[in-house]
Order: structure tokens, then C-alpha cells, then sequence
């Protein structure tokens, strides 16, 4: 997957929506200096994530890459100065969107410094559980931990159904709600129209009577 990269010294977020979902590979792209470059994702709420991160050498003295993971109240979930090589990990708190920012910092001036790859590979929900952990822990067979990863699977399909059947109803609700407040600033400007209406017409026969045009 190839990644646009900003012009030098701006700021670059890429929203990629499919970067975070289960069992994609490492992306891949590179940072220019100067320049900042997000990856956000919405994730539901206790949902485990990782990630493996990887740095190429800066090609000038000074420079440096920093990594944030931070949610969208600003909350700091990780980070790193001058990264270079590591993993990271956490669980999210609610439903909201997450954010993994590199940030490219050099002192150098007057010559281009090269750009650098970044190597990332985030994981979530079942796909970020290590299996050899637990069948050790546990003392699983593999057949038993192959049961346990297809029902943790089922446990999350299962929540995110019942996750777009409630966004479904509150979406609904929404717009019964909607309509109702609709329907009534309909009746209540046909009101507003119908009684300026009779005011025009009782003031304008009041003028007239004035004027002594009609009887």
C-alpha cells in the first residue's frame, strides 16, 4: 500500500480506515524531514491493540523521529523519542479514534535530508492475542487453541453486530427525532404564515376604513 507523501514541512494525517483491521501486513512509507504523517482508526471500546514499529537511520547528524499513539481527547497512550525500532501496546478505553503519529525532526539546513521508511505493523482485537502464550499458560493442545481463536473470533463478530444493530437503532432514533421536530416547525410556521395573514388583512380593511374606500 502506497502512502502519499505531503510536501516538506507540512502537515500530512492519512485517515486509513482498513489499516487496523485484522491480519493485514506491515505498511510501509516514507517520512520526508520536516514532516508529520497520522494513521487514524476507529476501534470499539476493550479492544486490544499492538504494534511492531521499525525506523530507518536518518540521514543527517540531529535528526530525529518521534512516535505518539494518542486518542482523540489527546490522551497520551505511547510515546517515543528518536525511535528507531519497537513495539507498543494497549487497550482502548471507549469507542473513539486512534491515532499513530511519526513526526520527523532535523536541525539541518541548506542540503535536502533523504527520507525515511517506516516500517509499521498495528494489530487488533483477536489478531493482536498471542495463542502460544495462552496454550502455555493454559496448557492447551493445538486443536484447543485453534477452538479457543475461532471463539474469541465468534465473541467478536458477535460484538460488532450488536454494535451496528445499537448504532442502527440510535441512528434511527435520530431521525424519528428529526422528523418530529420537523413536523412540528411546519405546523408552527404555518401558524406564524396563517396568523400574519389575518393581521395583514384585519389592518389593511381597519386602513381602508380609515381612508373611508370602503364601508
Amino acid at each position: 500500500m502506497r502512502v502519499p507523501r505531503p510536501g516538506p514541512g507540512l502537515l500530512g494525517p492519512l485517515l486509513l480506515p482498513l489499516l487496523l483491521a485484522g491480519g493485514c501486513g506491515a505498511l510501509s512509507f516514507q517520512l520526508p524531514a520536516q514532516t508529520r504523517k497520522c494513521l487514524k482508526e476507529e476501534m470499539h471500546r476493550d479492544v486490544m491493540v499492538t504494534g511492531e514499529y521499525e525506523v530507518s537511520e536518518a540521514g543527517a547528524p540531529g535528526a530525529r523521529t518521534d512516535l505518539r499513539v494518542t486518542d482523540s481527547s489527546g490522551h497520551l497512550l505511547y510515546s517515543k523519542e528518536d525511535a528507531k525500532k519497537g513495539k507498543f501496546a494497549f487497550t482502548t478505553d471507549d469507542y473513539e479514534i486512534y491515532e499513530i503519529c511519526f513526526e520527523s525532526h532535523t536541525q539541518s539546513v541548506g542540503f535536502r535530508v533523504p527520507d525515511q521508511l517506516i516500517i509499521l505493523n498495528v494489530k487488533h482485537g483477536v489478531e493482536a492475542r498471542n495463542y502460544e502464550d495462552i496454550a502455555k499458560a493454559e496448557k492447551l493442545k493445538p486443536l484447543e487453541v485453534d477452538l479457543r481463536r475461532l471463539e474469541d473470533l465468534s465473541e467478536s463478530i458477535v460484538k460488532d453486530f450488536a454494535y451496528m444493530k445499537q448504532r442502527e437503532e440510535e441512528m434511527r432514533d435520530t431521525n424519528e427525532s428529526t422528523s418530529t421536530r420537523v413536523l412540528y416547525f411546519s405546523i408552527f410556521s404555518m401558524l406564524c404564515l396563517v396568523g400574519l395573514a389575518t393581521w395583514q388583512v384585519c389592518y389593511l380593511r381597519r386602513f381602508f376604513k380609515a381612508k373611508k374606500l370602503i364601508e
